[in-house]
């Protein structure tokens, strides 16, 4: 399968592209960015070519992997898949249900094949993890913290644009709910409240009657970073085990999934774009939740 990627940041450089690159099956075929240069010096490093618009990028492959912002990567996402291209997309899908109600709506009436990058989902210890859990059932509830701190000196996303102004509920936020939906099911009704640095406190009514929480932020003191999840019941409390992998094997593991789809007649993954659009439902109403002040149902 031919993928061409479309972004040039350090994500798309050091994860979609170079895993890629390195795939056995999978062929690079090329790349685009809004920044020609950028775009040229990426395809250099990776052996493939600069293609001149994003376009004749997608013209030109069987399926596209986007590292963007999310409102560039929605857009684009329905293009591709209206021109034929299974997804491979990044976290959240979309910044809204509109958009990504489109992008379903495209893959669906095409048969397409697509993944949505939740990277922790695509870590053989989690997955087995969230399978053996949602087995057994009798939760009443978990809880997920990701407090990152990615405006330090030397990090790689202090200066995206898009961070700074949605904040942890937009891009930690969808880690979290990959693996608390799984095991908790649905969400009915959700209510959020800023915290300090920017925290984003949400309160989530799953349908099964568990409740979730969720406290994100991308800037922690540094010495309040942490990542971790876990879900109590009648079993007591079970820890989601770290993804003992990196993200270029994750991402490589994406690949593998989403040619299997494409196999299989665009068989739906766990982590397609059906799923994508469930998560971006509660982190809309989180958002208006906390702009508005009460609880709110997702769409």
């Amino acid at each position: 399968m031919r993928f061409g990627v479309l972004g040039t940041g350090h994500w798309a450089a050091e994860t979609h592209a170079a895993a890629l690159a390195a795939h056995p099956v999978a062929e690079l075929a090329g790349i685009w960015g809004r920044d020609p240069a950028k775009a040229k010096a990426l395809a250099d490093r990776w052996g493939t070519r600069a293609h001149p618009d994003a376009d004749a990028l997608i013209a030109d492959v069987d399926a596209v992997a986007i590292a963007l912002p999310p409102d560039i990567q929605s857009g684009l996402a329905e293009r591709a898949a209206l021109a034929g291209c299974h997804l491979l997309l990044d976290k959240p899908l979309a910044f809204g249900t509109e958009e990504a109600d489109r992008i379903v709506r495209a893959v669906d009436e095409r048969g397409l094949a697509s993944v949505v990058f939740f990277t922790n989902r695509f870590a053989a210890p989690v997955e087995s993890f969230l399978r053996q859990a949602a087995a057994d059932g009798g939760w009443d509830g978990g809880r997920a913290t990701a407090f990152a701190s990615i405006f330090q000196p030397g990090g790689h996303y202090g200066d995206s644009h898009w961070r700074r102004e949605r904040g942890g509920l937009w891009d930690v936020g969808p880690h979290s709910l990959s693996v608390l939906l799984p095991v908790l099911g649905p969400v009915a009704e959700v209510t959020a409240l800023e915290g300090p640095r920017g925290a984003a406190h949400v309160l989530l009514r799953h349908h099964s009657g568990a409740i979730g929480t969720l406290a994100l932020t991308l800037d922690a003191r540094p010495a309040a970073r942490g990542f971790s999840c876990d879900f109590y019941g009648e079993r007591g409390i079970a820890v989601v085990p770290e993804a003992g992998t990196t993200a270029l094997d994750a991402f490589a593991t994406a690949v593998d999934r989403l040619l299997g789809a494409a196999r299989d007649g665009g068989a739906a993954d766990p982590c397609d774009v059906r799923f994508g659009r469930e998560v971006v439902a509660v982190l809309e109403a989180a958002d208006r939740s906390g702009r508005e002040g009460r609880t709110v149902v997702p769409r």
